[in-house]
């Protein structure tokens, strides 16, 4: 946990509440993306100029593990490149957990500077995919319960929808409050919203697709 901060440190500003703290440490994860670029193409460069010596050759491959070590070392300090890859077992007891975190708080919290600086779709399924499991210690679990909170309450945006399935892990009475509370409020979208994610707690063995949700708005609506 101790190398994860000190690689990733600078991270916990992106969702501070001073907007200064955030634009400095949207500075830094630009300059770790950079950082993280150059180094890619480094190795791209180091595999091309030793793709003609064979395989024999051993300093062809010391080249190539010191350019991939390089990168996995920029990668490490970057967002999103430090969650890509995820170790396979238990995600509860990944030291990069609350990194994760920290970058499904920075889309929900600051769409558009998370968008700007790390937009990736594709890690944030992954993470809320893999999130979405029982059995989360107290402090996730509150995160996590804050955080379909906030998403269910602003327009739709893409891979959204997979906090359902975090909804379900995290289901309790005091989501479900949270929920009820925003269904009650004057913002259409966000009384969709939230009334959809109430709905699939009710329905725990319902699929959650686009099909689903456009099933559940025509009957909710009279369309």
């Amino acid at each position: 946990m101790r190398r994860w901060e000190e690689r990733l440190g600078w991270a916990s500003g992106l969702t501070a509440d001073d907007p200064g703290e955030r634009s400095a440490a949207a500075a830094l994860c630009a300059d770790t993306r950079r950082a993280t670029d150059r180094a890619r193409d480094r190795m791209y460069a180091t595999w091309r100029s030793t793709a003609r010596f064979g395989r024999w050759m051993p300093w062809r491959q010391r080249a190539r593990l010191r350019a991939q070590g390089a990168y996995d070392e920029a990668r490490s300090h970057s967002l999103p490149h430090a969650v890509w890859h995820r170790p396979s077992g238990d995600i509860r007891a990944w030291p990069g957990l609350p990194y994760a975190l920290l970058f499904l708080e920075w889309e929900a919290r600051y769409p558009r500077d998370w968008t700007r600086h790390a937009k990736d779709w594709g890690t944030k399924q992954g993470l809320l995919r893999g999130l979405a499991v029982a059995g989360h210690g107290e402090t996730v679990r509150s995160k996590l319960t804050d955080l379909v909170e906030v998403v269910v309450q602003r327009p739709y945006r893409c891979k959204d929808r997979e906090y359902v399935r975090v909804a379900r892990a995290v289901d309790s009475a005091d989501l479900r409050a949270r929920l009820e509370a925003v269904a009650g409020s004057d913002t259409p979208w966000a009384r969709r919203n939230a009334g959809y994610v109430l709905w699939a707690l009710e329905h725990p063995d319902a699929s959650s697709t686009v099909h689903a949700w456009r099933k559940w708005n025509a009957t909710e609506t009279g369309e």
